[in-house]
């Protein structure tokens, strides 16, 4: 093909038209169905053998290599061709976008080598923003792709940095819009950052200029939909349940309305205005894992369940047309949570194979796994409590504390250490390791998080201690602080585990009739979430203080009930242990040992390392 397009050139007066028709072929046997990748790029080398002038050799450079870099695996060629492209174009006056695009494609194709360049990618996006200027697109894109480099290195100072360098230099080039868009970005960075007294301010003005913008309504939509994940989030992250409900309902009804709009193919007539945050399909998944996460802090299971299932048959559908590595990050974080909902609900060997399919997730992606081993970790912790494998938890939970980030997942590590001490007072035996705990998550001085939620279960954890201890008055303050809490939030499991705790110690002090006034409400509250571990503690306690009332009917009713959540339970924990996944709660995980089970697990799958 290349030897008879050279001949025909040869014929032709206007050197336009032999590249026109290389370009014209290579474009065909990219779009073809499956793409002819390799003829493609045959097509796109010939043209060097007109020795073509500077623009249209370094325009060739950068298309084979953003053919190579997205379409194979030979990095190696990609940065070639990426880098001379770079280097030619800074020698051509007005190339801007052959230029820039060049740096942006080079620059991330550097941080996705292995060995990663990073280094090497800074200095490269440096230089870029420094002479695109005058360009507002490109330095604006660019800006935001260093600001996301620095992020993913978790140097979140310099990533705030480059943003608010973004919003001025949007400010005064005129568009609002992206103005509004580097400021919520700098927003989500600071409550990373837990930097609270900054984002209120920075959220306030952000409202103002999302509500007084009047451009493409999918833009503005959208813009809204960021700045409400933004308040969501940060409502959740402090455990305020009850109080995200006005907002987690605006953020319902916005992503409702941008799928009723239909997309504007009117470019903006600012070239800094033109970025989507994400597309609309994205929103919706995003706005549907918010909701889940709601109704897992509320104890809303079944509505959790509800939504994930919506979530993720989306997400299936997006994954066959989108490569994008956030879809894979939006289908980890739901698995994790509907996990934890059906260790709660008593399927728990469902939420194992989910567990493997998480692993697997992260196995075809390194950047993945390093986000959330430490959650995979305590998974792994979760399930082994529910099986009473308590040595196999407390491993997990010391090898999520391991790994885990503390600078950006100070709740996560909360989360883990009152998992652990509760580990230790099953145990019986840990004394010197569970007070050492507990002083580091003491809900009276110091809480090392701002979690309404998490306090809450500490004064539970203290509660539980309490109660093992014999010290039952003490074990009532904390109990009854811990309700006052989840009441006041709508966090409808722990009351429900406070509820039948008290009950049980009011029922140890020979105290019935109030024993059965927290018994009661706690097994309802249990049954609506429904909380299979606390239905079978309640169904225990209703048998045993009814026989000692006599009431005799209730207590046969009572002893009825327990005997079905005991069969139920013993029924999915024979399952469990007997599925080969299993074997995952005695794994290490790492990347190595990951890979090993996995494909003793799945001989028939085929891995792909990501680019």
């Amino acid at each position: 093909m290349v030897v008879v397009i050279g001949k025909m050139a040869s014929n032709v007066e206007a050197p336009e038209s032999w590249y026109l028709a290389l370009l014209g072929f290579a474009e065909h046997f990219r779009t073809s169905s499956p793409p002819k990748i390799r003829l493609c790029v045959h097509c796109l080398q010939a043209v060097f053998q007109f020795k073509p002038p500077q623009r249209v050799e370094a325009r060739t450079h950068l298309q084979l290599g953003s053919v190579l870099y997205h379409h194979t695996k030979n990095s190696e060629l990609a940065r070639s061709h990426l880098e001379k492209a770079w280097f030619i174009s800074q020698q051509i006056p007005q190339f801007e976008d052959v230029k820039f695009e060049a740096a942006s494609l080079l620059s991330e194709l550097y941080c996705q080598q292995v060995p990663n360049l990073v280094d090497s990618a800074k200095p490269l996006l440096r230089k870029a923003i420094q002479i695109s200027q005058q360009t507002p697109y490109w330095h604006c894109r660019l800006l935001f792709q260093l600001a996301q480099l620095h992020t993913l290195e978790k140097d979140l100072v310099s990533a705030c940095d480059l943003l608010g360098v973004g919003a001025e230099y949007a400010r005064v080039v005129g568009s609002e819009y992206t103005r509004a868009l580097f400021l919520l970005s700098k927003g989500m960075l600071l409550l990373m950052e837990r930097k609270l007294g900054e984002v209120h301010p920075l959220l306030t003005l952000c409202g103002t200029i999302v509500e007084n913008w009047q451009g493409n309504p999918i833009q503005k939509e959208s813009l809204r939909v960021f700045f409400l994940v933004l308040q969501v989030t940060h409502y959740l992250d402090a455990g305020q349940v009850k109080s995200v409900k006005p907002c987690l309902k605006q953020l319902q009804q916005c992503i409702q309305t941008i799928s009723t709009l239909h997309d504007d193919e009117i470019l903006p007539s600012n070239p800094a205005d033109l970025f989507h945050w994400l597309p609309k399909e994205h929103m919706c998944v995003l706005v549907y894992l918010v909701t889940v996460m709601h109704s897992m802090q509320a104890g809303y299971l079944e509505k959790a369940q509800k939504y994930t299932d919506k979530a993720l048959m989306q997400l299936e559908k997006l994954k066959m047309l989108d490569s994008s590595p956030i879809l894979s990050t939006f289908q980890v974080i739901l698995l994790e949570h509907i996990i934890m909902c059906r260790l709660v609900t008593g399927h728990k060997a469902t939420a194992l194979q989910e567990i493997s399919q998480v692993c697997q997730l992260c196995q075809q992606s390194p950047r993945l796994f390093t986000n959330h081993a430490a959650q995979l970790h305590t998974l792994l912790g979760l399930y082994c409590i529910s099986v009473n494998c308590m040595d196999n938890a407390e491993a997990q939970f010391t090898a999520a504390l391991r790994v885990s980030d503390l600078t950006t997942h100070q709740e996560l590590w909360a989360f883990i250490v009152t998992n652990l001490a509760s580990v230790y007072i099953r145990e019986g035996n840990r004394h010197q390791e569970l007070y050492s705990l507990l002083e580091r998550i003491n809900p009276d001085h110091n809480f090392p998080v701002s979690s309404h939620c998490l306090r809450a279960a500490a004064f539970y954890i203290r509660g539980l201690l309490s109660f093992f201890q014999g010290r039952y008055n003490e074990a009532k303050r904390f109990l009854r602080e811990t309700l006052k809490m989840s009441n006041a939030e709508d966090l409808n499991r722990l009351t429900a585990c406070s509820l039948v705790l008290l009950g049980h110690i009011f029922y140890v002090l020979g105290n019935h009739r109030e024993s059965n006034n927290m018994v009661v409400p706690a097994m309802q509250l249990a049954s609506k979430i429904p909380d299979m571990s606390v239905q079978l503690w309640s169904s225990a306690l209703l048998k045993d203080l009814n026989k000692a009332l006599g009431n005799t009917i209730d207590a046969h009713e009572a002893a009825q009930m327990h005997q079905n959540f005991s069969q139920q339970l013993l029924q999915d924990h024979i399952a469990a242990c007997s599925l080969p996944e299993h074997n995952l709660i005695s794994v290490r995980i790492n990347l190595t040992m990951l890979t090993f089970y996995l494909s003793l697990l799945l001989p028939s799958k085929l891995w792909f390392v990501d680019r």
